[in-house]
């Protein structure tokens, strides 16, 4: 048996999950309730003031939560790196180990947790609840590239003279770059697109782009839900072109 021959049962898990799913999409996009083609599903998003709204208020709390993680999650990349700072691999466990409990229930746990403080439920609460969330996709890619970098040229920016914190900013953080993108991709549109953590930790007074899509799925306007769907994949893959696309996420990940 050939080597390629071995890819076949990804190339059909490729097809089946990911392929036909996003041609349904795209099909569903395109169709009104009749199945004819028309572009009225996404011509209208545009002339929908409610889901414009919900739109610009997605991208204010990405913004936000983005800028929050990178402000908390690059010092600790920064300490976990730092061989001198960390000498104990179970430090960078205790960061990541979050991730392996299911998001839900961490988001369920956090609105308990300000329920029995009686803290009341909005956008403070949710900025929280998406920084607990996605702050380990913003460590753990800067973290990699830290760790992988060459420390020569630190030394060599150390020998000309450079203090400790011209070093960081001339050399760590141009040469860290690509952890950030990769960061800022892995949290920035997960938040634009999520619904379950702003319906729990804001009792569904803040909407998120992704409660819109849910809501005319579950409503049964598959028509429309479909195309705003699109348009966030279509939103995802111009700002992976921005970000480095898929070549410096692979690299902050490995």
């Amino acid at each position: 048996m050939k080597r390629s021959h071995w890819s076949i049962p990804y190339a059909i898990f490729l097809g089946v999950f990911v392929v036909l799913p996003l041609l349904l999409i795209l099909v569903y996009a395109l169709q009104d309730g009749s199945g004819h083609f028309t572009l009225a599903n996404i011509t209208r998003f545009f002339s929908d003031s409610d889901a414009l709204g919900t739109f610009a208020v997605s991208i204010e709390v990405a913004i936000e939560n983005t800028l929050i993680c990178i402000l908390l999650g690059y010092p600790a990349a920064w300490i976990l790196a730092n061989k001198e700072l960390n000498r104990s691999a179970v430090t960078i466990v205790l960061f990541i180990l979050p991730m392996w409990i299911n998001a839900l229930m961490r988001t369920l746990a956090t609105a308990e947790l300000f329920g029995m403080f009686g803290i009341p439920l909005g956008k403070g609460t949710l900025l929280f609840g998406m920084v607990y969330d996605y702050l380990p996709f913003m460590i753990y890619p800067i973290y990699n590239v830290l760790n992988k970098m060459d420390k020569s040229y630190a030394e060599a920016a150390q020998d000309l003279g450079a203090t400790p914190w011209k070093v960081f900013w001339k050399v760590t953080v141009p040469l860290s770059m690509p952890g950030v993108a990769s960061g800022v991709l892995m949290v920035f549109m997960p938040t634009v697109s999520t619904f379950a953590i702003s319906e729990f930790l804001t009792n569904n007074k803040i909407k998120l782009f992704g409660t819109i899509i849910q809501e005319n799925i579950n409503s049964s306007m598959w028509n429309y839900g479909a195309a705003l769907a699109l348009i966030m994949l279509v939103i995802i893959g111009i700002s992976t072109m921005f970000t480095g696309g898929r070549k410096e996420a692979e690299e902050a990940l490995i």
